[in-house]
């Protein structure tokens, strides 16, 4: 007896009743990513939100060059450049309702600042001064993820109860490209689509994880092709357009509200400057590579489109960029101010309750502190 004939043994062509579960075909993405600026489909976007998208866009630039002039002078530990990615960034911010969620990576400060958070507390983190900077509850917006992808399943988990709850809202999360390389990723799509959870996903394909091209890393047609094997809609978006990201993504988070679940959208864009302060993106890409892209500049492109139909003028230019500048400018005094630290303050938050090792830790801190300022080192402090 061959092992083909032995009872219950595995045949490659299956029963007659077999059938899939879903249609794949409504689940796939365009062959090219959607576009709107620059297309017929422009004349249909809504001017106030085209201006509005330019001012946070031109906002958002200036804020990075400012993030990125900090780390420079020492006043910053590290800051990863969103500089190329704004239309993704702002994006996101703007389509979401006061009461849904924002779970952004470490890249996605200006994610959080475009949906109101103070500039300042949007850098905390990345200055080292506290774990996260600012009330998550208060704004909806997750601690910025350092650990690749690890927001997601938080994500999906808290869409998932807020729909169990009746609770309208629902979460957006940003990854990149290498987030998608993790395990974190795929668990969070495939309970994401199980549970039929409110929960939109943006992966923003700026096209290296660190050093490392996409093409290393899949060899799938697209990052949102990836979607239909969890049984969820991709959608492929030009991600500098950011007219056409918007757009996207409202019918994403609106098909999410709705009830329909998830959407797996994956934004095609550039990461203009290296992936943080201490990269050296010279040695894995070439400068041509860079210009290629700056050409095709997400604050460009709708600045065309806005003055070629006549919504914008040299004098609205220079107000939304003299606005930026008060911006920086603000952010810079406030940054270059010494914050008053507390080393106690190590302990708050880790635990509602906290852990008996937790306990004993901080007394031993208390202690040597008290030491400190008791000693002769401490006199005349």
């Amino acid at each position: 007896m061959t092992v083909m004939e032995q009872r219950g043994a595995y045949r490659p062509t299956p029963p007659p009743a077999w059938q899939p579960r879903t249609e794949p075909a409504p689940l796939l993405p365009d062959a090219l990513p959607h576009r709107v600026l620059g297309t017929e489909a422009a004349a249909e976007a809504d001017p106030l939100l085209l201006r509005r998208l330019y001012a946070e866009l031109v906002r958002g630039r200036r804020y990075n060059t400012q993030a990125t002039a900090l780390t420079k002078q020492g006043r910053l530990a590290v800051y990863p450049s969103s500089t190329g990615q704004e239309a993704c960034e702002v994006a996101a911010a703007l389509v979401l309702e006061e009461r849904d969620w924002l779970f952004p990576s470490y890249r996605d400060t200006l994610a959080a600042v475009a949906r109101g958070l103070d500039p300042v507390q949007a850098l905390t983190l990345l200055r080292g001064d506290w774990h996260t900077g600012y009330d998550p509850h208060e704004h909806r917006i997750a601690p910025l993820c350092t650990p690749l992808a690890t927001q997601l399943p938080h994500a999906v988990g808290l869409a998932h109860a807020a729909r169990l709850k009746g609770d309208d809202v629902v979460a957006l999360a940003l990854v990149g490209d290498g987030g998608t390389s993790e395990g974190d990723f795929h668990e969070a799509l495939n309970f994401a689509a199980v549970w039929q959870a409110p929960v939109v996903f943006l992966v923003q394909n700026n096209g290296f994880a660190i050093s490392v091209p996409l093409a290393k890393q899949t060899a799938a047609p697209s990052l949102a092709h990836k979607a239909v094997g969890y049984g969820m809609p991709g959608r492929l978006v030009d991600g500098n357009d950011a007219a056409a990201v918007h757009e996207v993504l409202s019918d994403a988070v609106a098909h999410a509200r709705a009830g329909g679940g998830p959407t797996l959208v994956e934004a095609v864009t550039y990461r203009i400057d290296a992936h943080t302060n201490a990269d050296d993106a010279t040695r894995y890409r070439g400068d041509s590579e860079v210009e290629a892209w700056r050409a095709h500049d997400p604050i460009t492109l709708l600045e065309h489109e806005l003055t070629e139909r006549g919504l914008l003028d040299e004098d609205g230019i220079r107000t939304v960029r003299e606005d930026a500048e008060e911006m920086a400018a603000d952010l810079r005094a406030r940054m270059n101010q010494d914050p008053a630290l507390d080393p106690m303050d190590l302990f708050a938050h880790v635990y509602a309750e906290p852990t008996p090792q937790l306990r004993e830790q901080e007394a031993q801190l208390r202690a040597e502190l008290a030491a400190e300022a008791d000693g002769p080192q401490g006199v005349g402090r």
